[in-house]
């Protein structure tokens, strides 16, 4: 059955014959039903281990259990014989009613051939683009190209122009090329017909048509060996397509330029020179809506065109154009709907509430769901899977990336592929594929440095709302009603609405429902748990359960929960029943009143991810948990001092934080049997940190992150900084009590480095001396904290490049005599740093003059 719908799925639904989809269909929910029946069998006959037992009562109650086995096997066989019976049936319906025409399938125009014949004087914003890409290829404008070849990529989402683009610069160019051609790739290119499409835009005439591949990659080389040629390769999307047409393409010492189009980063990275196509901004996204909408205006006044004819649209405009977010296809689309409408603004805004929730039936709907479609259909399956669950999700909404990868990993969508890779480590390659190919937008940290979430555009929530409900994937209900056509849910997402139109749709059919997502907004329609008896899923996060303490009454029936989210629900204790959850992989119940765990949780054997508050007490025991991999804000004190001693039992832990009343050195014998980690963050109360407490500690060789400046006093830089061997760390926040120039020259090599936070020690220990960055240090670092440095560090030409902020904590003025420049000022070579934008000193001025603390002010 897998096997068929993964075949089956890959087809766009136009391509499909309604009789197949049909058989699709019930095929698909047969196929949940019997992993839910599965599920069912292991709960019941095998999963349903619990603790050692030894009260009479509970004696009594494990014996009736084994002789209530047979019945729910016999019950478990009868559903089993059902499910055969359907498959059947499916089966010989399908074959009874099956009707061969002998008619092809109308061939379909791909709707990204008319970004090829748009007249310029329909494009808005088109010309700074241009400009910047021929700037890209030329020397200066109007000018020849460099005697050296030029390859860009046009790399960006799709709709957002990069054809179009690819176009006018081709057509404004190519008369200063010996020869030129455009060409199109698509998903499954004939690089036979390709090759003769080359030959034939650049001239040259083929006079034999049984050419194999080869020899026409040696007529197309031989022919642009002494030619300027210009080529336009677009949409590609995969990189040994590419490598196989650049076979063609020569090198040579007359000079060529190449441009390529495609959607995936790693396309435009490996072909060479990626150009990001930026979106329009608003005031162009304006001209482009009003002009589609109202007629061309007056062309030659932009202000005049950015303004809305209708001043009472206005409000509403601005809310669709952020909804399309400068991508031109979307813009393009919602103008053409919005021309059908009436001059009202309460139609408009039911066209905006539209986005995102199933955009009404339309030619120009279907053609932007069409281009954005190649994309889905190029993703393998188990990305596909992935990418549809997002739409539980609102629109606008910031996914964090750890809660999302959870929920993938709790539902069963990454499964284990490859040998010393963790689940969560798949995830992270899933969801970093997805934007790779510009299916989801990144969202940064504070620091712009590190991905922490993402965002997905309403255009492409609107394309993958769709594909859920035809598939009944996700069912959305809030107040615009709901998204699935069929009365069995399998996934639900419950984002707002009143209880009359919207719980009515769902109590009657939860009983499948494999997730359920609620949002602040409905966090009073939390239908009752003990209708969910296959969840795997359940994520509350943000809704107040303070005054519901029913919401959570019968957790502890739902035995298939992998992934239980509490994140913010004002709890103050989880039921004593969660025990019997023997499948939770996750449990977040960080931000919430709970004082103590109970006691049982160590119990859950397959737990992977714990987050709880600093002031969570966790219980004795935690070693019984050998399958974590996240143990997030654990804080030990006199009470639970001995947890220490089991955290060594915790191989698999990948990220810890976790604070300390008082310095433990039993700390460092535990953290030595912790291979695996990654993200280290270690806090200790003030006045209680450790001098030399981690100096014979080896950082495992896959750290990313480390933060020990609040724990512990490194002597000097440990030996395991190594930058050959530390590829992966980003973030390293450390105090040392002796820093060197040698130290820094090190930490200034490591490849990765983009954060660094460094307090040293030396003025206490009577070290004076000077610090340089050198040329080609810090080649990733965009945040720097340097604390109580005793003497500027002065940064040399092509140090830090990428640097944006920089900050100079206890910086001691007075120890800075005796090196300024020969007009009086302090040099620090902070315009060596070409990327800087942020810059803030915390001056300590005792002992010094008043010219030496306004020399340190004034210091560039």
């Amino acid at each position: 059955m897998q096997g068929a719908l993964e075949k089956i799925s890959m087809t766009p639904a136009d391509k499909i014959d309604d009789q197949d989809k049909i058989w699709a269909r019930r095929v698909r929910e047969m196929s949940y039903d019997i992993e839910d029946n599965i599920d069912k069998y292991i709960v019941q006959c095998k999963g349903r281990k619990t603790a050692e037992q030894h009260s009479f009562k509970e004696a009594i109650d494990r014996t009736l259990n084994w002789f209530r086995q047979p019945k729910i096997r016999r019950k478990i066989a009868t559903e089993i014989r059902e499910i055969k019976s359907r498959v059947i049936e499916v089966h010989e319906r399908r074959r009874r009613y099956e009707v061969s025409l002998g008619v092809d399938k109308p061939v379909t125009v791909d709707p990204r051939l008319f970004a090829q014949y748009t007249e310029v004087k329909e494009l808005v914003g088109i010309d700074e683009a241009r400009d910047e890409l021929i700037s890209k290829i030329m020397i200066e404008e109007n000018e020849v190209p460099k005697k050296q070849g030029r390859i860009v990529s046009i790399v960006g989402f799709g709709g957002l122009g990069k054809t179009t683009l690819a176009n006018v610069v081709y057509k404004k160019i190519r008369a200063q090329f010996d020869c030129y051609a455009f060409v199109s790739v698509s998903q499954t290119p004939d690089l036979k017909k390709l090759y003769k499409c080359l030959l034939y835009d650049l001239g040259k005439s083929i006079n034999e048509e049984t050419l194999d591949e080869r020899r026409l990659i040696e007529a197309l080389r031989e022919f642009l060996e002494d030619k300027r040629y210009f080529v336009v390769v677009d949409d590609v999307w995969d990189i040994s397509v590419w490598k196989m047409i650049r076979c063609a393409l020569p090198d040579n010492d007359v000079g060529y330029t190449i441009i390529t189009t495609t959607r995936i980063s790693d396309v435009a990275e490996q072909a060479g020179g990626a150009y990001n196509m930026k979106p329009l901004c608003l005031n162009n996204s304006r001209q482009l809506l009003y002009r589609r909408i109202f007629g061309n205006g007056n062309k030659d006044n932009n202000e005049e065109e950015e303004k809305c004819p209708h001043e009472e649209l206005a409000e509403v405009s601005d809310r669709i154009l952020k909804k399309c977010a400068g991508v031109p296809l979307a813009i393009i689309t919602m103008a053409s709907l919005l021309a059908c409408k009436a001059r009202d603004k309460m139609e408009w805004y039911e066209v905006c509430n539209s986005v995102g929730t199933g955009l009404e039936n339309n030619l120009d709907v279907e053609n932007m769901r069409k281009i954005l479609s190649f994309s889905y259909y190029e993703l393998p399956c188990h990305l596909r899977a992935c990418l549809l669950y997002l739409s539980m999700f609102p629109e606008d909404y910031i996914i964090e990336k750890d809660r999302l990868i959870r929920m993938w990993i709790g539902e069963g969508l990454i499964q284990c592929e490859k040998v010393g890779k963790s689940l969560f480590e798949l995830g992270e390659s899933y969801f970093n594929e997805l934007i790779n190919r510009s299916m989801i937008q990144p969202e940064y940290d504070l620091d712009d440095i590190m991905i922490q979430g993402c965002r997905v555009h309403d255009m492409v929530l609107d394309l993958i709302r769709s594909l859920s409900s035809e598939e009944n994937f996700v069912t959305v209900l809030s107040d615009m009603g709901g998204t699935s056509p069929s009365n069995t849910i399998r996934r639900l997402s419950l984002q707002n609405g009143q209880e009359s139109h919207v719980m009515v749709q769902a109590t009657f059919s939860m009983k499948h429902a494999r997730s359920v997502v609620v949002f602040p907004a409905a966090a009073s329609l939390v239908p009752p748990l003990d209708c969910c008896r296959v969840l795997r899923v359940l994520d509350l996060e943000d809704c107040n359960l303070s005054q519901a303490n029913s919401s959570l009454k019968y957790l502890g029936n739902l035995h298939h929960l992998r992934y239980l989210g509490l994140f913010k629900t004002g709890i103050s204790q989880l039921p004593e029943e969660i025990v019997n959850l023997q499948f939770l992989q996750t449990l977040d119940v960080k931000h919430n009143k709970i004082s103590r765990l109970p006691s049982s949780i160590v119990q859950l054997r397959k737990l992977m991810c714990l987050y709880i508050n600093w002031t969570t007490i966790v219980p004795n025991g935690i070693g019984n948990l050998t399958c974590l991999e996240q143990l997030s804000r654990l804080r030990i004190n006199d009470s639970t001092r001995n947890i220490i001693e089991e955290l060594d039992q915790l191989t698999e832990l990948r990220q810890l934080s976790i604070q300390l009343d008082k310095w433990n050195d039993k700390l460092l014998e535990c953290l030595c049997k912790l291979q695996k980690m990654q993200e280290l963050t270690i806090t200790v109360y003030p006045g209680q940190r450790s001098i030399g407490g981690l100096d014979a500690w080896v950082a495992p060789q896959h750290l990313r992150e480390l933060d020990t400046r609040r724990s512990c006093w490194f002597s000097t830089l440990p030996a395991w900084v190594n930058p050959s061997l530390l590829l992966d760390l980003t973030d390293l926040s450390i105090a040392m009590r002796e820093l060197r120039q040698v130290d820094l020259d090190i930490l200034g090599r490591l490849p990765a480095l983009c954060f660094l936070d460094l307090v040293v020690d030396n003025k206490n220990l009577g070290i004076l001396a000077g610090f340089i960055v050198d040329a080609g240090a810090f080649p990733c670092l965009v945040s720097c904290v340097f604390r109580q440095f005793v003497w500027p560090v002065v940064f040399q030409q092509g140090a830090m490049p990428r640097l944006r902020k920089l900050m100079f904590w206890t910086f001691y003025v007075g120890e800075a005599r005796g090196i300024a420049c020969t007009d009086g000022s302090l040099d620090l070579g902070l315009g060596n740093l070409p990327s800087l934008q942020y810059v803030t000193a915390d001056l300590i001025c005792d002992g010094s003059s008043k010219e030496e603390v306004e020399q340190a002010v004034d210091a560039k």
